[in-house]
C-alpha cells in the first residue's frame, strides 16, 4: 500500500512538472494582418492583430515579453539591445496581462503603445506574408513564432485549436478572437472534455489536487482541535494538583492576615484585628435576636445574657440607695 501511495505522489509530481507553469506556455494562436471588417480597438480603429493563449493550467503574466515581425532578430551576433529595438514589449501596468488558464490577450499591429497595453509599434502588412514571434523578457529566448501566409481581408491564420501544432486559414465567419479557436455550436460537456483533454491527464490531475487539498484541510482542523482539547485538559488538570490548591490557600491566608494587620494598626490590639463593623453587625443581630426570643431556638447563635446595670439610674434614687 506504500508502493502504491508512492507511486502516485511521483506521478502528481512529474504531472506538474509537465504542466508547469511558464512562458513555454504562451502561444501566439491567430494572427489577422488584413483587418477592415473584423474586431476595432478602442479607437474605432481596423488594424491587424495578433492573439496569444495561455495553454497552461495556471496563470502567467506575459508583460514584459516581446513580440517581433523582423527575421533579423534571429541572427546569432545581435546583442540584445540590437535585439530589443526590433521588437515591441507587452508593457505592464494593466490586469489583462495576467492570463490566467485558457485565456487570451489581443494585440494589435502598428500601432502606439502610449495609447495602451494592446498596442504594438512592430506592422502587418497587408496582402503579405507575415513572420511573427514571441520572445521572453529577456530578449534571447524564443517561445514562439509563426508564418502567416498572404491573407485576403478579414481571414485569419489561426491553430485548429489552442496549442495545436496544425495550422488553417478561417473564413470571416469561423475567426475567433478572444476566445477558443476551436468551436462547435451544440457540443456537449463530455465531448469538450474528450477533445480537449483526450488522454484524461487534466482532469485526474484536477481530482488529485482535490482529494490533497480536502486531506490537506482536514489535518489542519483535527491538527488544532488536538491541541485545543489538550489545552483544555491540561487546565481542567490543573485545578485538581494539590500544589495548586495550597497555593490558593496561601493567597487567601495572606490577605486575610495583611488585612487583620491592618485593622490592629489602626484601631490597636484590643481589636484582634476585626473591623468594628463586624462588632457592631453581630451585637444588633443578637439583641434582634433576643428581642424576638429566638436566641435559644437555633444552635450556633451568638446571644448576649442579660446584665442589670445601674446606668438608667437617676442620681437622686443613687443617692437614696446609698
Amino acid at each position: 500500500m506504500k508502493k502504491i501511495s508512492l507511486a502516485l505522489f511521483a506521478v502528481f509530481v512529474s504531472s506538474l512538472s509537465v504542466f508547469g507553469q511558464g512562458a513555454r506556455n504562451i502561444k501566439i494562436n491567430e494572427v489577422m494582418t488584413n483587418n477592415t471588417a473584423s474586431i476595432v480597438d478602442e479607437y474605432g480603429r481596423y488594424n491587424g492583430w495578433l492573439e496569444l493563449s495561455n495553454i497552461a493550467y495556471s496563470s502567467y503574466n506575459v508583460r514584459g515579453m516581446y513580440i517581433t515581425t523582423n527575421r533579423d532578430v534571429l541572427k546569432k551576433e545581435l546583442t540584445v539591445p540590437q535585439r530589443i529595438a526590433m521588437m515591441s514589449v507587452i508593457p505592464n501596468g494593466d490586469e489583462r496581462t495576467l492570463l490566467s488558464a485558457r485565456k487570451h490577450l489581443i494585440l494589435y499591429f502598428g500601432s502606439n503603445p502610449a495609447e495602451g497595453m494592446q498596442h504594438l509599434t512592430v506592422k502587418a502588412e497587408k496582402g503579405k506574408a507575415l513572420w511573427v514571434a514571441l520572445y521572453d523578457g529577456n530578449a534571447v529566448d524564443l517561445i514562439d513564432s509563426i508564418t502567416v501566409p498572404a491573407l485576403a481581408p478579414n481571414l485569419s491564420y489561426a491553430r485548429v485549436k489552442d496549442g495545436a501544432d496544425k495550422w488553417v486559414v478561417k473564413t470571416a465567419d469561423e475567426v475567433t478572437p478572444g476566445s477558443n479557436n476551436y468551436i462547435h455550436v451544440g457540443e456537449t460537456k463530455i465531448a469538450k472534455l474528450k477533445r480537449e483533454d483526450p488522454h484524461g491527464y487534466g482532469i485526474a490531475i484536477l481530482s488529485m489536487g482535490i482529494v490533497f487539498s480536502c486531506l490537506a484541510l482536514l489535518y489542519v482542523f483535527f491538527r488544532l482541535l488536538g491541541i485545543f482539547m489538550s489545552h483544555k485538559q491540561a487546565l481542567k488538570k490543573a485545578k485538581d494538583i494539590t500544589p495548586v490548591n495550597v497555593a490558593v490557600k496561601a493567597g487567601e491566608k495572606l490577605v486575610e492576615t495583611g488585612h487583620k494587620t491592618k485593622v490592629i494598626l489602626k484601631d490597636g490590639m484590643k481589636s484582634g484585628g476585626v473591623d468594628k463593623e463586624v462588632y457592631i453587625a453581630v451585637i444588633s443581630m443578637a439583641l434582634k435576636q433576643y428581642q424576638d426570643n429566638v436566641h435559644d431556638v437555633e444552635s450556633n447563635i451568638i446571644t448576649i445574657k442579660p446584665h442589670h446595670t445601674m446606668w438608667n439610674v437617676h442620681l437622686e434614687d443613687t443617692n437614696t440607695l446609698v
